[in-house]
């Protein structure tokens, strides 16, 4: 039997808002939407949108389900047994799309385990949002990420690191171009793999039809991913005008990841953080803020992505992402897009999800009261009320 949400707000994913509109869904498609009050078949299951607003389902373009959110995540994934990563990793996946996240581009696991979560997701044997793998992330020795990175110096090597990602089944790779927060000894504005070595990653994934996302802190390290061809910035703390205009010339997506910075600072050493940690984070946010605000005025492309699993940065609470990039000047029309329109467009997946539209995927979220008017209402416990996912609601 269709479904239909009838008599409410719609929110398209494309900016676009319907105050009174029904959408029809049959099995895993949407059928059709009406920006009216319009009769609908006798036979037809109705679900009232009444004091609620409809969503696509929402996408978060970077998260890690090996990593647990504890103060210190790397070092306690590199503690625990692999079975137990993949159970953690599952029922992080759960909360997530409980949470109303019905896709996530995933940055980087270990050991297979975001490959095998998201087998698992698709066939039904668990519940979860439909996952875009990149395997282990590609570093330089000893470079930001290595616990869950495949360690490559040289060309050769990088282009050999994609290959064994690409053969593992990735859906995209993450190349690491500067150091970060999270991994001691290093500087977030350090460049890491090199222009060269960028380029030969790049081209390896590009021949495979992958595309490509970049750890990128520092200008320089930034700056030699955009020259070697990268799809997508993450975090982005220090751009430049140079920088921006690359991104703009060449249609590259930004993820700034604020929730990652915004914990680690709100948490802090007396949470358990290692202090180095707290320190460089504290370090780069007022340049994560302007970069922010720089790319939002010259109309750079930017999706939502939390990085959860990072310091008290939990899965299952990834729609506290769009409120964040609210504080940072988006509007929350905007930003609200940014999590969904847009951040299908960087995943290459805008005719499937991203908008409600017929033909696409019936993945639906259902949200109290109006975000558009209190943006606050995604920090709620209870903001998600129902969810739909390639047509099938939740817990049926």
């Amino acid at each position: 039997m269709a479904t239909a949400f009838v008599d409410g707000r719609l929110f398209l994913g494309n900016g676009k808002v319907l105050e009174q509109g029904s959408v029809v869904v049959d099995k895993d498609r949407i059928i059709s939407v009406h920006s009216s009050r319009e009769d609908l078949p006798g036979d037809i299951q109705r679900i009232s949108l009444k004091d609620h607003t409809l969503f696509p389902g929402f996408i978060d373009c970077h998260v890690h389900l090996v990593m647990d959110a504890s103060p210190d995540p790397l070092h306690s994934l590199a503690q625990e047994p692999i079975a137990l990563t993949a159970i953690k990793a599952a029922e992080n996946a759960r909360k997530t799309l409980a949470a109303g996240v019905t896709t996530i581009r995933d940055m980087g696991g270990v050991g297979g385990v975001d490959f095998t979560v998201r087998q698992a997701a698709a066939s039904g044997l668990i519940n979860g949002p439909r996952v875009l793998a990149s395997g282990s992330l590609v570093c330089m020795t000893g470079g930001h990420g290595w616990p869950i990175g495949r360690e490559a110096d040289g060309p050769d090597d990088v282009r050999r690191a994609v290959r064994e990602q690409v053969k593992a089944g990735a859906d995209q790779i993450k190349l690491m171009a500067t150091g970060g927060v999270l991994t001691s000894a290093v500087s977030p504005g350090s460049a890491q793999l090199t222009r060269e070595e960028m380029k030969a990653g790049i081209e390896e994934a590009h021949k495979a039809e992958k595309k490509t996302a970049t750890h990128a802190m520092g200008s320089e390290g930034i700056l030699n991913a955009l020259r070697a061809g990268i799809d997508s910035i993450e975090h982005g703390v220090y751009l430049n005008d140079e920088i921006i205009s690359l991104m703009k010339e060449n249609q590259v997506f930004f993820v700034p990841t604020v929730a990652a910075l915004y914990h680690i600072g709100r948490m802090g050493v007396e949470a358990g953080i290692p202090d180095w940690a707290v320190k460089k984070n504290n370090t780069v946010i007022p340049h994560h803020r302007e970069s922010v605000k720089k790319a939002l005025e010259a109309g750079v492309d930017i999706a939502m992505g939390t990085d959860a699993g990072t310091p008290f940065n939990f899965h299952g609470k990834n729609l506290m992402e769009i409120p964040l990039l609210v504080s940072r000047g988006l509007s929350p029309n905007q930003a609200l897009v940014a999590a969904t329109g847009t951040a299908a467009r960087l995943l290459g997946l805008e005719h499937e999800i991203g908008t409600i539209e017929p033909g696409k995927a019936a993945d639906l979220v259902m949200v109290r009261g109006n975000p558009l008017e209190d943006i606050d209402i995604l920090n709620r416990a209870d903001a998600v009320t129902r969810v739909m996912k390639q047509g099938k609601f939740l817990g049926e």
